[in-house]
């Protein structure tokens, strides 16, 4: 065809303009139909993004090396121009070698991107461009271009090793360290040893630190121009003082009448929540003139949507209440102007020793502080509430170096079947947290004689769930209650139902939860508040959403059990596994929901040492107290707390509590718990009592503990966090 039979447009060069010949409409190279007027709109928008000063030669590179990092923030265009490129490159070669992922870290900003893309390429979501996430897939035969969350890629890797559906795999976020994309990245190395034709391309927020530059030797780096930071006004405020000081600087500003959204990063969920309640209370004593202030949780981890300018009616400021690693979520907030930081983080330390989280606020990296000032270009204003010459970590430190690696290494294992016989990690795990999963591994029976994935081990990584869980689930097929496991399963894995209302309202909230509770304990109330919800929701006259409203529960996560639960039955029948039919409430259903779970949480079993609450836990010898939230958390001694129990969830350091409890026999435990792990257990008067009643039975036990009465020496000796027997 002569160029003036068509339309054309330049996008060789940043610099060039759209120019149309004639009035033929030009085809869309990757559905066929005509671009829309909104295409040609949104590229002009596009080509003045930093980005595509470097198009040129990053389609060179692209070309000719296996991997490329391209460092730059969110405000550049990075994450939703250079996987269209990537489209390009490979629909250039026909598809020859596959098609393009690119991975993100948090599912929300999955969706916004492969949505924004989609409308940028001119095509529809789920057809050439799509997304997945866990419980939800918008993809089809014709996807060229996917988004997904990191941990859904190494998912798909069980089936697909070598990743051979995939051209060109671009790893958004790379800078975030978290654990699925460091495995992602190590099992790379290798793949692209054995597939010289795949790309990869890695993302960064700026420059990538000297461990992942060494990682890839030789590789080329596009750093790319960014908009320039917001003005800094450092506070010099203490770490203490952060909370006040940021919402005084909220109100500061609505009072000051400058335009515009703001963000606050926090520390933790409940200073999210405690501020959004705080501001809410404030609003109302705000003069009118002033316009709404609408304080807005936006929750690490969670899903939900931003509300969009337009949404709200009047003059309105949103202040967006969040905390790390939630910087990227907010590129698409245009009316952003202020973002106030606090400069600590939650971070999630696990101690393989006591196999529990410690949760420990740091200070957050310089590449973190730099993404947060970006958010609001230069005409904005960035306070810091942390005096200019704080010496902030040069990179974010790796989630693996803090993570329990339980699941990862049987992810591993099962790769080792898929002919990848190694990953070579940016920063190799602890030895000590390496030892620990894979003496559980071995303990849940998923290790063979050689190390190796036992057949009960291979089954186990079919199931998106926690090791200890999937062989829970798997239990539960033997013992003929998969029914009421599965549905435990699924609220466990899905955000906590519970939601906790402002401190007026706490009372009531606890009355309407008590309607919910069952005798044997939290795992068996979570049964009993889904039954209800799936009740509610197909009653034709009841709002399911104010039911949950008036029981103070959340919709999302009820919402989210759902999904998970249809997902593992699905995965269930997939596997050829039983699914009984329901009989909750029966006696022999009740006894043997106890054996699953004991199948799974063995390790996590502790006894009531002292008939006060003190609760010590067989595996590592601390003590601790039941959770206010539980059943048994709101009982006194005297109304009777289980002397054995099994619980989902140690928090040390937090609050030294442990959560989801249920009332377990010690003979349960004897039959459940293979004894090689009851001969490992460290000495202890729990441990005594277990092996006599393995040498004398149940009977003399129970006389036994008529007859004695706890005596101050077998009382443990009290510290400030935990108690050590």
């Amino acid at each position: 065809d002569s160029r003036a039979d068509r339309v054309a447009f330049e996008t060789e060069g940043a610099g060039k303009e759209v120019v149309e010949y004639g009035d033929v409409l030009e085809l869309n190279r990757f559905d066929g139909l005509p671009y829309s007027s909104r295409y040609y709109t949104l590229l002009k928008e596009r080509m003045d993004l930093p980005v595509w000063k470097a198009r040129c030669d990053f389609m060179d590179k692209l070309a000719n090396r296996q991997f490329i990092i391209v460092s730059g923030t969110a405000r550049t265009g990075r994450s939703s121009q250079i996987p269209q490129w990537c489209a390009e490159f490979c629909l250039s070669v026909q598809y020859q070698n596959g098609m393009v992922v690119c991975t993100q870290v948090h599912r929300q900003h999955t969706v916004d991107l492969a949505l924004r893309v989609a409308d940028e390429m001119d095509v529809n979501i789920g057809h050439e461009v799509g997304y997945s996430i866990p419980l939800e897939t918008c993809c089809s035969g014709d996807t060229v271009l996917r988004y997904c969350t990191d941990d859904m890629l190494l998912r798909e890797m069980m089936s697909d090793p070598m990743l051979e559906h995939y051209g060109v795999i671009v790893i958004d976020q790379a800078h975030e360290r978290t654990v699925s994309t460091d495995v992602l990245l190590g099992l790379l190395k290798d793949i692209a040893l054995q597939r010289p034709e795949l790309r990869v391309v890695l993302l960064t927020a700026t420059h990538p630190g000297p461990t992942l530059l060494g990682h890839y030797r030789n590789v080329p780096l596009i750093q790319l121009e960014g908009v320039c930071s917001a003005e800094a006004v450092y506070t010099g405020t203490s770490h203490k003082d952060y909370f006040c000081s940021a919402l005084r600087l909220v109100l500061e500003i609505h009072h000051s009448q400058e335009e515009g959204d703001i963000v606050v990063f926090l520390a933790t969920t409940q200073e999210i929540d405690l501020a959004r309640d705080i501001l809410l209370r404030e609003e109302a004593n705000i003069p009118p003139h002033l316009g709404e202030l609408l304080p807005v949780s936006v929750h690490p981890g969670l899903g939900g949507t931003l509300p969009m300018p337009g949404e709200e009616e009047g003059r309105c400021r949103r202040v967006f209440l969040t905390s790390s690693p939630n910087e990227d979520l907010f590129w698409a907030v245009h009316m952003l102007n202020f973002v106030i930081d606090a400069g600590v983080q939650k971070r999630n330390v696990y101690n393989p020793r006591i196999r529990a989280n410690s949760v420990a606020i740091q200070p957050i990296s310089r590449i973190q502080a730099e993404s947060r000032k970006q958010l609001v270009g230069p005409t904005g204003k960035s306070f810091c509430l942390y005096p200019e010459d704080t010496p902030l970590p040069s990179e974010t430190r790796p989630h693996i170096l803090e993570s329990d690696i339980t699941s990862t290494v049987l992810f591993l294992k099962r790769m080792d079947i898929g002919g990848l016989g190694r990953c070579d990690f940016i920063d190799r795990p602890d030895p000590e947290g390496l030892m620990q999963a894979l003496e559980e591994l071995d303990y849940l029976a998923a290790l063979d004689d050689d190390g190796n994935l036992s057949e009960i081990g291979i089954i186990m990584s079919e199931f998106p769930l926690e090791p200890q869980m999937a062989k829970t689930l798997l239990a539960s097929c033997e013992f003929d209650c998969v029914n009421e496991v599965v549905t435990i399963a699924a609220m466990l894995t899905a955000p906590s139902c519970f939601l906790v209302p402002s401190r007026e309202l706490r009372l009531e909230a606890s009355q309407c939860h008590l309607k919910f509770q069952h005798p044997e304990g939290d795992h068996f109330t979570l049964i009993n508040i889904y039954k209800a919800f799936k009740q509610n929701q197909h009653e034709p006259f009841v709002s399911v959403e104010k039911w949950c409203q008036d029981y103070f529960l959340s919709l999302c996560a009820l919402q989210t059990a759902d999904a998970i639960r249809s997902e593992l039955t699905d995965t269930l029948r997939r596997i050829e596994l039983p699914v009984s039919m329901p009989s909750f409430g029966s006696k022999g259903n009740t006894r043997n929901i106890k054996r699953a779970l004991l199948a799974g949480f063995f390790m996590q079993v502790a006894r009531d040492v002292d008939s006060s609450g003190n609760y010590f836990m067989l595996t590592h010898k601390h003590v601790a107290q039941i959770h206010p939230f539980s059943a048994y958390g709101t009982k006194t001694p005297k109304l009777g707390l289980p002397e054995w129990v099994l619980f989902h969830q140690y928090s040390f350091s937090e609050d030294n509590c442990i959560r989801t409890v249920s009332h377990i026999s010690p003979e349960e435990f004897i039959q459940m718990a293979p004894q090689y792990f009851f001969f490992n257990l460290p000495p202890s008067e729990s441990k005594d009592i277990l092996q006599n009643i393995l040498d004398n039975g149940a009977e003399h036990y129970k006389a036994k503990k008529i007859q004695k009465s706890p005596s101050l020496e077998s009382i443990p000796e009290v510290t400030a966090s935990c108690v050590i027997q």
